[in-house]
Order: structure tokens, then C-alpha cells, then sequence
């Protein structure tokens, strides 16, 4: 295979080349890190090189699993990996190569998966966009000018711009989606329980946070679903069982569905309009499929959500730069922090447990609403994003006024916490660009444990209506 032809293969198909032997994983490896040493430059999507021991993987018995023989990257969150530091994106978590592999990273390398690094994430994950004192920006393949997204953002750019086809990365209020959304691919957020986070965690952000990957095809969001789907006995909680495998699944296409679809915020503000129309073709396509659509709106107000929602969000970041404290002897200032995040950090020093409760309780109560709203629609289909993707520079992540510094974007993240709140699947599918060629996502909503039927549509709409050759100008 000319290595000219490696942007044209999934993960799944680099694999099956591996498994025929017209390729190496070593030869994987090299081209992946050969497109790393040529794009990161300009992306800033990789901020930590394991090249050298990838190499040594790849050299050695390579798992004859899914993705035999693939290069992936992990994102610098919740993806502990021997050798490598994770950093939490922050100045404040010292650069200490881990001990022991994560669960989840454990399964990846069984599957077959050589991890080459990490990748770049706003400090904590804590932004719709990859930006940090720590790492700088990373920036988006489609426009250099845009962000990522966030905070699975560097996993994102390096995904879109065909570095590697599958990238670990996580969501606590739309950190798959989001990027998935910017940077043109599919995003899964899983339900709650529905992959582990052990053995260092265990109930991340009080139930809001999930990982998964981002990838170029929904056959590789599959895949790497069934990889890690296993349960693990010592998680809190686990979501309901699925099929015995999602990639078989996928080949049969989904009953017709009655879809719910919504062209506006739940606060009733509009979207930027090419947004808006994004989802009026997406509707437009699902009612050619023959599924049924119509324009409804789940009982849920974000004035009484959105508050409880930080409550959460808050009070869990002030923990974690608790312990941080704790483990590095360092008061938390802006020598170590920046300014959003101390911010962030003193607003949930001021939660308290009976607030925390209550916002539990709402919530769990915005999980009921939706579970009766899934009685009457299959699937929710709205905006990822409510405009195009941000320019980079746009939050001030210096500013410690947290209602300050999110200012400039409250329109543009309108749905993707509810699903993090309320614990159900949602999946991001790169169906539509904007005129000025930047990537305009959907989303698609399911009730909590259905991820079969959002993959199940993803892959019949990916056929419908494909994006595979959709290739970011810096690839060229």
C-alpha cells in the first residue's frame, strides 16, 4: 500500500490490511508519526510524544483484535497510560509518567491499539474549546483561525486532519461532541455506566463525565464501543445491557423512527441561521429515509437546569483542585491556575452539600421528563453547536468572572449538557458544512441506554449521505 493511501482507511480497514499482511503495524506506526511530525506543528493537537515505545509495540506480537496494529492517541484526561504523564492540561499537575495503564487504555492495547501520546485539552477539561497557559491552543485542521472545540479537542484535529483514525476522549457536557461538531466527525457520548473509568475513578464530575473516542465512521464508534463496553464490577452504576455487539448491529438498518426535532433553543432563542438550516436539511434527509419527523421540544427549562448544572460542575473541579493541593503541598493562584479556572474553583468552594443535593435531585428529575418524552420519540435530532465554530481567543481564560468569561458563548453550546445531566446517549454526525467550509454538526438523541439505535441511524444516514471524502485543507 502506497502510504499515500492511508488517509482513505478507518480504523477497522487499516486493521484488516494488518490482518492480511499487506501492511505492518510498524509501517502504521511510522506513516502516523511521519503525519504527526509534519501537521502537529500547525495543529498543536499532540503535546505529549510516545513515539519511541510505540514503535516498540508495534515491532512486537501485535494483538489480533478490531483495530490490529492502529494508532490512536489518548487524550491528557482520565487516560492513564505507563510512560506517559497525564497533566490534566494544567501547570498545576506535575509532569509524572504513570505506573499502571487505565481499565479502559488496557482494553484498547488488547484490541490491538498503539497509543502514540497525548493529546491537547483545556485546563481540566473545563472548556468548549482547547485552549491553555499549559499547552496553547489547538487549532482547527479545517481553519487554522477556529477552534477545536473542547475540551477533546486536540484528539479531534488530530482524527480530522487523518494523523490517526480514532482518538480516545471524554464528555462532561459535550467534550466529544463539541469537537466532533468543529472539527467534522462522529462523536458518541455514551450513557452513564456505560464504559468504566477505573480503576483511579469511578463516578467522575458526580455522573456527568463518559469516555469514548472520536472517529471518522460510525463502524469505528461501534467497534470501539463493543471494546469497551465490559462491565467492571467495582463502577457505581452501569447502564443498561446492550446488543452482544453494536458492530454487527449497525448492518441492520433501524425500524422507521419517529424523530423528534427541535430548530431552537430550549430558551426559545435562535440559532445562527446556517446552524438552523443544517438541521432543516438533516430533517429533511431522515424524512427521505421514511422515518417520521416533526418539530417538538422536551419540557425541560434551562433556567432551573443550567444552575444546577454548574452546581455540579463547579463544586466537582473545586474538589479535584483540592486534592491537587493536597498532593503538591500548593495552594491554589494564579501561579499554578488560571484565571477562569480559580475562578471556577472559588464558585465551587461556595457550594455546599445540601446545594449539591438538590442539584443531584434536578437532574435526576430532568432524567425522568426525558425518559417520558422517549415515550412518544425514538430520537431527538437538534444542533450540537447553536453557531459556527468559535474563533480561537474567544474565551478569556484569564478572566476569574466566570459569567464574564462565558459570555461571549452563551449560544453556543444549547443541548449538549442536558444529556450529561440526565445520562443518556447522544451522538454527533458530520452531515453538514457551512458556506465558508467549516464543519456544522448535528446531534441525535436517544434514551438512556439505546446507543443501537443512534449507531444504527448514524450508519444509514453516513450512506445516505457521506462524508468520508470531506478531507480539511491542511491534509492537502
Amino acid at each position: 500500500m502506497a502510504f499515500a493511501e492511508y488517509g482513505r482507511y478507518d480504523a477497522l480497514g487499516l486493521a484488516d490490511l494488518v490482518r492480511k499482511k499487506k501492511i505492518s503495524a510498524r509501517e502504521l506506526v511510522d506513516e502516523a508519526i511521519r503525519r504527526a511530525e509534519k501537521l502537529n506543528p500547525a495543529l498543536n493537537a499532540i503535546i505529549f510524544e510516545a513515539y519511541d515505545r510505540a514503535r516498540e509495540a508495534a515491532k512486537g506480537r501485535t494483538p489480533n483484535g478490531p483495530f490490529m496494529g492502529v494508532p490512536m492517541l489518548l487524550k491528557d484526561l482520565r487516560a492513564a497510560a505507563v510512560g506517559m504523564p497525564m497533566r490534566n492540561g494544567s501547570r498545576y499537575v506535575p509532569a509524572v509518567p504513570a505506573q499502571h495503564d487505565s481499565t479502559l487504555v488496557s482494553r484498547y492495547r488488547a484490541a490491538g491499539l498503539i497509543p502514540l501520546g497525548k493529546t491537547n485539552v483545556p485546563e481540566f477539561g473545563i472548556l468548549p474549546t482547547t485552549e491553555s497557559r499549559l499547552y496553547g491552543p489547538a487549532r482547527n485542521p479545517w481553519n487554522l483561525a477556529h477552534s477545536t472545540g473542547g475540551s477533546s479537542g486536540g484528539s479531534a484535529a488530530a482524527v480530522a486532519a487523518r494523523i490517526v483514525p480514532i482518538a480516545h476522549a471524554t464528555d462532561g457536557g459535550g467534550s466529544i461532541r463539541i469537537p466532533a461538531s468543529a472539527c467534522g466527525l462522529v462523536g458518541l457520548k455514551v450513557s452513564r455506566g456505560r464504559i468504566t473509568q477505573g480503576p483511579d475513578a469511578s463516578d467522575a464530575t458526580s455522573g456527568l463525565s463518559v469516555d469514548h473516542v472520536v472517529t471518522r465512521s460510525v463502524r469505528d464508534c461501534a467497534a470501539a464501543l463493543d471494546l469497551s463496553s465490559a462491565l467492571d464490577y467495582g463502577d457505581p452504576y452501569f447502564a443498561p445491557p446492550g446488543p452482544a455487539s453494536y458492530l454487527e448491529a449497525i448492518k441492520r438498518k433501524p425500524k422507521r423512527l419517529k424523530i423528534a426535532v427541535s430548530f431552537r433553543a430550549l430558551n426559545g432563542n435562535a440559532h445562527h441561521p446556517e446552524v438552523t438550516a443544517a438541521v432543516k436539511r438533516t430533517a429533511k434527509l431522515c424524512e427521505d429515509l421514511g422515518h417520521h419527523v416533526e418539530e417538538a421540544y422536551p419540557s425541560l427549562d434551562p433556567f432551573v437546569m443550567t444552575p444546577a448544572f454548574l452546581t455540579l460542575w463547579t463544586g466537582n473541579a473545586a474538589a479535584s483542585i483540592e486534592r491537587l493541593a493536597q498532593i503538591t503541598g500548593k495552594p491554589p493562584s494564579l501561579e499554578v491556575l488560571e484565571g477562569l479556572t480559580l475562578g471556577i474553583y472559588e464558585v465551587g468552594c461556595k457550594v455546599t452539600a445540601v446545594q449539591h443535593l438538590m442539584a443531584q435531585a434536578t437532574m435526576n428529575a430532568a432524567a425522568r421528563t426525558m425518559a417520558r418524552f422517549h415515550q412518544d420519540y425514538d430520537v431527538w435530532l437538534n444542533a450540537t453547536l447553536g453557531t459556527l465554530p468559535i474563533e480561537l481567543g474567544k474565551i478569556d481564560i484569564d478572566e476569574r468572572y466566570v459569567l464574564r468569561a462565558f459570555g461571549p458563548i452563551v449560544e453556543y453550546v444549547p443541548f449538549t449538557s442536558m444529556q450529561n445531566a440526565t445520562g443518556q446517549p447522544a451522538i454527533n454526525l458530520p452531515l453538514q458544512w457551512s458556506r465558508n467550509g467549516l464543519p456544522l454538526g448535528v446531534q441525535f438523541v436517544a434514551r438512556t441506554g439505546d446507543e443501537v439505535t443512534l449507531l444504527r441511524l448514524a450508519a444509514e444516514l453516513e450512506k445516505a449521505s457521506p462524508w468520508a471524502d470531506r478531507r480539511p485543507p491542511i491534509e492537502d
